[in-house]
């Protein structure tokens, strides 16, 4: 007889393996084509494609609420994002199956955007207003303020799967509450509901302080735990889970 033994590969669910095949893809794409098309002069920024801009930007595109959650701006961006998805992801997979995981995963991470569109909308919409305001008062120095303000709208931009990430995280702890995690800054064991209420008030903190220097988006976390609650609910209502 014969003992089969699968291999680390064979052993992740084919939903995970396949988001982070792509993610890993997409990282190493971004760091390789703006030098590779600079032979022709081209100047080609996948972030700046396929991140998702603000929605007033003339960069915007509603394809990028579904494009910016496979880009990553660095290796440990991307890999605890890959890392938590390898974690927690796997097992809902296997529970849920392929479509259900999915289908979840996108929802998620797309509700992480809107609500990141919703939080810079609230931030910057008061400033936005007395740039229009000064625009349409100063006809002189209308083209010098117009460009000023693209350039605004254009440098916001978010990327990363951690809106999606924060979704699986939601349904982990939700589902699996009794379960212990173990933290690597923290080593000891946290029952997995207990985990997630640390996390979700901490992203909450964070995102209210706007401490100086901090570039997370928080409130897209957030977001991506509001679309997931907001699932798994009506799964249970509909009896599906």
């Amino acid at each position: 007889m014969n003992n089969y033994r699968p291999s680390f590969l064979n052993s992740i669910p084919p939903v995970v393996k396949n988001i982070i095949a792509i993610n890993i893809i997409l990282w190493l794409a971004t760091m390789v084509t703006p030098s590779f098309f600079a032979k022709w002069g081209i100047n080609v920024d996948l972030t700046d494609i396929l991140g998702m801009h603000y929605w007033a930007s003339n960069k915007f595109s509603p394809a990028q609420l579904v494009t910016y959650m496979f880009m990553h701006g660095g290796l440990n961006h991307i890999f605890f994002n890959m890392f938590a998805l390898y974690m927690f992801g796997g097992v809902l997979e296997q529970m849920w199956g392929p479509k259900r995981f999915l289908f979840y995963y996108l929802v998620t991470g797309v509700g992480a955007g809107i609500i990141q569109q919703l939080f810079w909308t609230v931030e910057f919409q008061s400033a936005i207003t007395e740039i229009n305001t000064a625009i349409s008062s100063n006809a002189l120095q209308a083209p010098a303020l117009i460009a000023q303000k693209n350039q605004f709208l254009n440098s916001l931009i978010t990327v990363g799967a951690s809106g999606s990430v924060f979704g699986l995280l939601l349904a982990f702890g939700w589902l699996f509450p009794e379960v212990k995690l173990m933290l690597l800054f923290f080593p000891v064991p946290i029952k997995a509901r207990i985990f997630v209420l640390i996390y979700g008030v901490a992203e909450l903190f964070l995102g209210v302080a706007r401490f100086s220097g901090d570039s997370v988006a928080h409130f897209a976390h957030l977001g991506g735990m509001l679309f997931g609650a907001f699932l798994i609910i009506l799964w249970k209502k509909k009896r599906q889970l």
